[in-house]
């Protein structure tokens, strides 16, 4: 579970409203404070045309895909370079004592369809520059889609404020419609006018608390699952040609940071 995220959305989102009760008549905090920054109206315009632009800005699959994006950020445990590497090193093991023909069998039971078919390409005996290229373009193609979707959370970020904008023009010009100095009603100035304005906030709250952390979140496994499978690349193809596995656990190694080498919990001796 991603408990940054969490801490960090649902944090700010406290924050904020407990900021919106300070300073009333009841005290320090006032909770009925709260109902000046809820306008029905707001809310439909930010969110509905937010919602609308993003459908109208990209295909119907991906928009459908939002649940799954959620899953896929909430998740920070679905990629781990070190037991990528220590399955390279066994595969190195292997293809050292009994040749890479004997790879057939572990590639089978790869649930991970890249792992899986970089492990098949040096098995069938393939080109090595061929078979690095075709994975770094399998590669480069996911990693343009994933940003093709960070883009989507992107444009909501960006559209949203504008149409805060839209929403306080639209309050301030039926507020100014309605006002009639003569009749005395333009005592009603002031609340009319903090009506328009709530939707203006809520274009920043969901341009900064909602769709940016999202965009950024789905941006940052993107960079888990491009690290994995260059190092996935990279194994394969010093397995292919013939590399020691205390060497090739070394060598991979070096892909991580050096904390995350130094937390390495006695995996270093599994190629040895």
């Amino acid at each position: 579970m991603n408990i940054t995220y969490i801490i960090g959305v649902v944090g700010a989102i406290v924050v904020m409203l407990v900021g919106m009760m300070f300073g009333g008549t009841e005290g320090l905090l006032s909770p009925g404070q709260l109902g000046n920054f809820f306008d029905p109206a707001s809310i439909f315009i930010v969110i509905g045309c937010t919602v609308m632009i993003i459908f109208g800005s990209f295909p119907l699959s991906q928009v459908a895909s939002i649940p799954k994006h959620f899953g896929i950020l909430l998740n920070i445990k679905k990629y781990d370079p070190r037991a990528i590497i220590d399955q390279l090193v066994e595969l190195a093991q292997i293809a050292r004592k009994n040749g890479l023909l004997a790879l057939e069998e572990q590639g089978n039971q790869q649930e991970d369809p890249f792992f899986k078919q970089c492990i098949m390409l040096i098995v069938d005996n393939n080109d090595a520059d061929q078979v690095k290229e075709i994975m770094m373009n399998d590669i480069e193609q996911g990693s343009a889609r994933h940003e093709a979707v960070a883009g989507m959370y992107d444009k909501g970020s960006s559209v949203a404020p504008a149409f805060g904008m839209v929403g306080t023009l639209v309050g301030l010009i039926n507020m100014l419609k309605a006002m009639d100095m003569e009749s005395g009603e333009g005592g009603n100035l002031g609340p009319a006018m903090a009506t328009a304005l709530v939707t203006t906030l809520y274009g920043c709250v969901l341009a900064h608390m909602i769709f940016g952390p999202i965009a950024q979140q789905l941006r940052k496994r993107d960079e888990e699952e491009v690290l994995c499978k260059l190092i996935i690349v990279e194994g394969i193809m010093s397995i292919q040609a013939g590399a020691n596995p205390k060497f090739l656990r070394e060598k991979l190694m070096t892909f991580m940071e050096s904390k995350q080498r130094s937390e390495d919990g006695g995996g270093g001796k599994k190629g040895k």
